[in-house]
């Protein structure tokens, strides 16, 4: 029997189970395989149940778990329980004749329109089976049972054991128990702590709870849960940093109720029994009294000179609103807070001992300042609806427009008052009499004249600003400091301002580094913080707004393998950012400087640092951040070596056009990805071929391009070396000789040789094989970067590369030496002429 012949015949015998199981009637034990097409009213004996896991503790049904609502839902439940512990279409359901169709492109949901209303994105690979494990987690799988997608990325309001709810990820509560529809409260772990919050607005964190013990200060991973504690675990997957002991169950159910409080529950026997919760008193939830309501021991009332403004006891408004003498800020409009810079307004004090659950989570906008400098700071937001302010320490702090409960509290007495903002209302009738009919008249006159004039002075401007468009450097000076003041925008970091940079840099004695985006500066801000302060040298047609805007997205982002965001300023023109201060560096100046030689635990360390923190931009974020300039210079590192990227999100913040993008990040070539310079647009993609080129370098420990003269006899090195004038430029280029190794499994013969053979084969394998995979000409061949992820931890197997799609490195490395070939004999040469060689090179390929 021939080989073709052989092989066909164990991969049928392999299949036959499968194929012979798929003829089955539904529910399917543990996979289905595709073409499968169903609906509710598919299903016999009124079974919604399509697939069931192994021991049939798990089921997947398409099911109406409300008995009220002719609504469907795609669902994973447990069934001891009748738990939903996941659901695809929570937020569009369907009606009974809708559709589950599931083919080798992934599953999705049709409505009756023919319309998708869900599906699982866009796959690497043809799917093979829709399989249901005994963990309750819904995967697809392709022909080499290799993972493709699965529900356990994908969390809804609730978690099981064994999975993990990642930095980044978070748990979203329904709307009600009868609307499974995302409702306002939020579970988030962040690279500090599980946090718990409403509308954007943090009310309980995990380390504070009293059942809760902290055991470590790094950063989080994760959050996962197993038969005996609810723990975050560090960025090496072993360290617990907080843990919470539950009473030992093999199954345990977590929950982000409607109402706001996190559960665990046990099952005991057939029923499932409370386990943990938080927070315990349920006045600290952020709404359980409704807008301004008054919680105190579990029952709502309204604080005195307040009361009920529906009967539902839907929260609570000042006797005078409801008397119509007063009214309370209203959402922000277009024209913003003109309508708040009135003497109408004024301030409603809280009775004392009134407490906000904000109050405990945030730090005062300002310290040290009088009431009424607070009170102004609040009306000149159109968003504050009130302050706490104390009057010991003259800390102010800004409410947020969503206002939710307060909570009568003992304990603070002595702390920060409450203020409600409001506005008189002035009758219109007393308006129409009181006024004069003489002075109406007069002003009737005075408003025609001056709009006559006004109308003429804007003609003249007009005329006078006429123009080619351009760069509109005005837009920077016209706005003084005080409108910049009153821009609000959240997750807007802290503004500095120039004086306190200026000082902080000793007026930017210390240059730390340069590039593309800026110029770096080592500062010292007045808590005696180390900072790194970024000289931003180009902003496009960029306006303050726009400015502040984009850095309130990158602010707002925090991973424990992502530099932090600690400010910003504005000083004319002129624009910085500043960010946290990484003592060790950039992985350049380790890996290819002359410290000493970096060890290979740390490398595979810092390959799955980069990797974690590019996947977070490209899946944890919304919107989605592509970096579009990954290289070594950008991935910093800090005392232990833990690695975290810089300059995420300022291709976006400095740019509009792609056009522009292209154009500036020429200059760092050897890692931007084919497409770059052809027409295809750019995606997540060209972030994971810049990965594979860096994690190229991370192997060999040096460049993946090398100049040297034919007299360099060491073949080593990490930039041009030139013996003589009429010696012949040599490129050693590394990705085609990786290439190379692989097809020959000969792996070890590509690490540092300077690492004297002291590192882990299978790890060395592992990194050459997932770089060579993201380096594949065409992106949609390219692993996500949640996939590279996985396949460092070891949780899917790694992809092979495949050649065909390799190729292209050998051409170009032969193109290198071909263009190397055109600078012998001129000893005027230098690197930086031979790269714009490669570069004109590369456009031909």
């Amino acid at each position: 029997m021939d080989s073709f012949s052989l092989s066909t015949f164990i991969l049928c015998y392999a299949l036959l189970p499968f194929l012979s199981f798929s003829q089955t009637s539904p529910p399917f034990s543990q996979s289905i395989f595709p073409p499968f097409n169903a609906s509710h009213s598919y299903y016999n004996d009124n079974s919604d149940t399509f697939l069931v896991s192994t021991n049939g503790t798990y089921k997947a049904s398409l099911t109406k778990p409300y008995s009220t609502f002719s609504a469907f839902y795609l669902c994973i439940i447990h069934k001891a329980s009748n738990t939903i512990i996941w659901s695809a279409n929570r937020n569009m359901p369907i009606s009974v004749t809708s559709s589950l169709l599931f083919t080798i492109n992934g599953l999705s949901i049709i409505d009756d329109s023919n319309k998708v209303v869900w599906s699982t994105p866009l796959l690497n690979s043809p799917v093979a089976a829709l399989q249901l494990l005994e963990t309750g987690n819904l995967i697809l799988v392709d022909a080499e049972n290799v993972s493709l997608w699965q529900s356990f990325d994908y969390p809804t309001d609730t978690l099981v054991i064994g999975q993990r709810l990642y930095v980044g990820k978070s748990l979203v509560s329904a709307v009600s128990e009868s609307n499974s529809s995302e409702g306002g409260y939020t579970l988030a772990v962040t690279s500090e702590d599980m946090v718990m919050q409403w509308k954007g607005q943090t009310y309980a964190k995990l380390s504070m709870d009293t059942e809760a013990y902290k055991n470590s200060n790094s950063p989080v991973s994760y959050m996962e849960m197993n038969s005996t504690s609810l723990h975050l675990v560090g960025g090496d997957g072993v360290q617990v940093v907080v843990q919470v002991l539950l009473v030992p169950s093999d199954t345990k159910i977590a929950k982000l109720g409607n109402e706001g409080v996190f559960r665990i529950n046990n099952m005991d026997v057939n029923n499932m029994v409370a386990d943990f919760a938080m927070p315990v008193d349920t006045c600290q939830v952020p709404f359980t009294c409704g807008k301004m309501g008054l919680c105190t021991n579990q029952t709502c009332i309204c604080p005195s000179g307040f009361s009920h403004k529906e009967l539902n006891n839907n929260g609570c408004v000042t006797k005078q609103v409801l008397e119509e003498t007063i009214s309370l800020p209203s959402a922000c409009t277009a024209r913003g807070n003109v309508s708040e810079f009135n003497s109408s307004t004024f301030y409603v004090e809280m009775q004392n001992g009134i407490d906000y659950f904000v109050n405990h989570f945030t730090e005062p906008v300002k310290y040290g300042v009088h009431l009424s400098l607070c009170q102004n700071l609040c009306s000149q937001n159109c968003s504050c609806p009130g302050i706490f302010h104390k009057n010991s320490s003259g800390s102010c702090y800004l409410l947020d427009y969503n206002l939710g409960s307060f909570v009568l509290n003992s304990d603070a007495q002595g702390g920060p008052l409450g203020y409600i903002k409001a506005f008189l209302n002035v009758s219109t009738e007393h308006k129409k009499h009181s006024f004069p009919m003489s002075a109406l008249v007069v002003i009737i006159m005075l408003s025609g004249l001056f709009m006559i004039i006004t109308m003429v002075v804007l003609v003249i401007i007009w005329l006078r600003k006429k123009r080619p468009t351009g760069v509109n450097l005005d837009r920077w000076d016209s706005s003084s400091s005080a409108e910049l003041e009153m821009i609000s925008i959240p997750g807007l970091p802290r503004r500095f301002n120039n004086e306190e940079l200026v000082a902080a840099t000793e007026n930017f004695k210390s240059q730390i580094g340069s590039g593309g985006f800026g110029t770096v500066y080592k500062g010292t801000i007045l808590d005696n913080t180390v900072v790194a302060v970024k000289k931003i040298t180009s902003l496009g047609d960029r306006g303050k707004m726009e400015f502040c805007a984009e850095t309130a997205t990158i602010g707002s982002i925090h991973h424990v393998n992502l530099v932090k965001l600690r400010g910003f300023c504005i000083h004319r023109r002129q624009c910085f950012l500043v960010y946290e201060y990484m003592n060790r560096g950039s992985l350049e100046k380790i890996l290819f400087g002359n410290d000493p030689v970096l060890e290979w635990p740390k490398r595979y360390e810092i390959a799955l640092g980069m990797a974690r923190g590019l996947a977070y931009l490209h899946s944890g974020c919304e919107p989605k951040i592509i970096h579009c300039d990954i290289k070594p210079e950008n991935i910093l590192l800090h005392d232990d070596l833990q690695v975290k990227i810089a300059d995420f999100g300022l291709a976006k913040l400095l740019y509009d056009e792609k056009s522009k993008l292209l154009t500036t990040l020429r200059g760092t070539r050897g890692y931007l990805a084919p497409e770059w310079l052809t027409s295809c647009g750019i995606t997540d993609r060209t972030d994971v071929y810049s990965y594979g080129m860096v994690l190229l370098e991370l192997v060999r420990g040096s460049r993946n391009c090398l100049f040297q003269s034919s007299g360099n006899e060491n073949g080593e090195g990490n930039g041009p070396s030139f013996s003589s004038t009429n010696s012949e430029l040599q490129v050693i280029y590394f990705p085609p000789i990786a290439l190379e190794m692989h097809k020959l499994k000969r792996y070890m013969e590509l690490a540092d040789p300077r690492l004297e053979g002291h590192v882990r084969s299978e790890e060395v394998e592992k990194l050459v094989k997932v770089a060579l995979c993201c380096v594949h000409v065409v992106p949609t061949l390219r692993p996500s970067m949640s996939n590279v992820v996985a396949m460092l931890e070891g949780r899917l197997p790694v992809g092979e590369p495949r050649i065909e799609a390799l190729e292209f490195l050998q051409l170009y490395g032969g193109k290198l030496n071909e263009a190397s070939r055109k600078l012998r004999g001129r000893d005027s040469v230098v690197e930086e002429e031979v790269r714009s060689l490669m570069a004109e090179e590369l456009t031909y390929l």
